[in-house]
């Protein structure tokens, strides 16, 4: 593998998943710390109170970022703990300057303010102007040393899981009613930008998922099935920033706003960037419902009745322990993809790729032995180079996680990190896949 001179390589996490310290700077509660609270949401009724502690170890961690070699670090910031308190970041961000890291933050990676939620969420419009606020207020604490931001993380994940389904917070369950919050989500990233760019802040991206969506069969039902939640999960959340407009007329209906300010909004949320951001993990498969079938338990999260498209696993020969395909050459696919449908694309950073595999804790050997994570990485990392010899420009690659961590409803089970964390004692241990990276970076320069 050879990558451009200059390719950015880093890790990833956020907030929610690392610091703990759940309630420390007078932070209030954000919609996860709610919704763990709710018995039955989290699997075992884990919660990220402590999580792995970054608060308080961050020192230690930053460590284990910067003698990897990394160029970047990938962080947020917990839009809870900074309406009380920027002393944590402040502090995080002069240590990853010391050991050389550049810092580059995610101002919103899913954990919205509790009382925000309480007013209607990021189904209020309203919502969007509060994060406008919050950018501001963090740019102008951190904007003389940090010069690379992103603005959102995942939105469609947000709208599907957390609003449509009721598998992540705040749990809405709405369905297709939750198109409103895909559009606020939107409208947010537009505000965050024009903020940033008022004042001078340096790099601005955001980092949306996608995947390639194959039809489950040859069946007509399939392919329009397929092609409808392409629309949805992938389309909805690039369309309205890389061609100013939403891909089809049903979607442009159902985002609750409409006539001279949906334009207003749509040339705000069009603004341009400086890179842009590409979380995947596997390509899906979606099949037209079919009668009398029960879903339950078909993938990690339930889809209720009445949706037009059900997704189904995805042909496979390898997965990883959370049961998500391996699929290396999807990359490739959805990066070319999206160099195709969008003339303008910016430069690409893969902002998150990774898998979890159930690594056992420290053998004898004191080491920590994950011989599929490398393989896996080493596949993914082909891939986006075969999407640069095919002319993509990609600028760089962070690998999802540094560091074990919560795992959203999955607790503490899934274990995506280079780094493990014993849950007991929370010592950290480099795994082989850390020393593989830290080579692999070093062999590039």
């Amino acid at each position: 593998m050879r990558f451009p001179p200059g390719f950015r390589f880093g890790m990833a996490t956020s907030a929610y998943q690392i610091e703990g310290a759940w309630d420390a700077d007078g932070k209030g509660p954000s919609i996860w710390d709610t919704f763990t609270a709710r018995p039955g949401t989290v699997r075992h009724g884990e919660d990220a109170k402590v999580a792995i502690d970054h608060y308080h170890r961050y020192a230690e961690d930053v460590t284990h970022i910067a003698e990897s070699g990394v160029r970047d670090y990938r962080f947020s910031i917990s839009w809870p703990r900074a309406l009380a308190s920027l002393d944590f970041y402040d502090r995080l961000v002069d240590e990853l300057l010391a050991a050389g890291v550049r810092p580059v933050p995610t101002l919103y990676h899913w954990d919205l303010p509790q009382d925000l939620e309480d007013q209607g969420g990021w189904l209020n419009r309203d919502t969007a102007h509060r994060l406008a606020d919050y950018t501001s207020a963090v740019v102008l604490r951190l904007g003389d040393r940090v010069r690379d931001w992103i603005t959102m993380n995942e939105m469609n994940v947000q709208t599907l899981y957390g609003y449509a389904l009721t598998d992540h917070a705040p749990a809405r369950g709405l369905g297709l009613e939750a198109l409103p919050v895909a559009h606020h989500q939107l409208l947010a990233h537009g505000l965050a930008v024009q903020v940033l760019r008022t004042h001078d802040a340096g790099s601005i991206g955001i980092a949306n998922q996608h995947f390639p969506v194959y039809p489950a069969s040859d069946d007509p039902a399939d392919a329009f099935a397929a092609e409808m939640f392409r629309g949805l999960t992938n389309w909805t959340f690039s369309d309205p920033i890389l061609l100013g407009d939403y891909p089809d007329e049903m979607i442009r209906a159902g985002v609750g706003t409409s006539g001279a300010q949906l334009d207003r909004d749509l040339e705000l949320i069009g603004a341009r960037l400086d890179f842009y951001g590409v979380n995947f993990y596997e390509p899906t498969a979606i099949e037209a419902p079919r009668e009398g079938k029960d879903y339950t338990g078909v993938l990690e999260v339930d889809i209720p009745d009445g949706l037009p498209f059900s997704p189904v696993p995805v042909k496979s020969d390898e997965r990883t322990d959370f049961g998500w395909a391996i699929v290396p050459s999807a990359l490739t696919e959805i990066l070319v993809t999206l160099r195709d449908r969008y003339p303008a694309l910016p430069p690409v950073i893969v902002t998150e790729n990774g898998a979890s595999f159930h690594d056992a804790s420290p053998g004898a050997d004191g080491k920590v032995h994950d011989p599929r994570r490398i393989a896996y990485l080493d596949a993914h990392l082909r891939a986006v180079s075969a999407a640069i010899e095919a002319g993509v420009r990609v600028d760089g690659f962070y690998v999802w996680s540094a560091f074990d961590n919560f795992e959203w409803a999955a607790g503490y089970d899934e274990r995506f990190g280079l780094v493990h964390v014993d849950r007991e004692t929370l010592a950290r241990t480099r795994k082989d896949s850390w020393y593989w990276y830290r080579d692999l970076i070093a062999a590039q320069r």
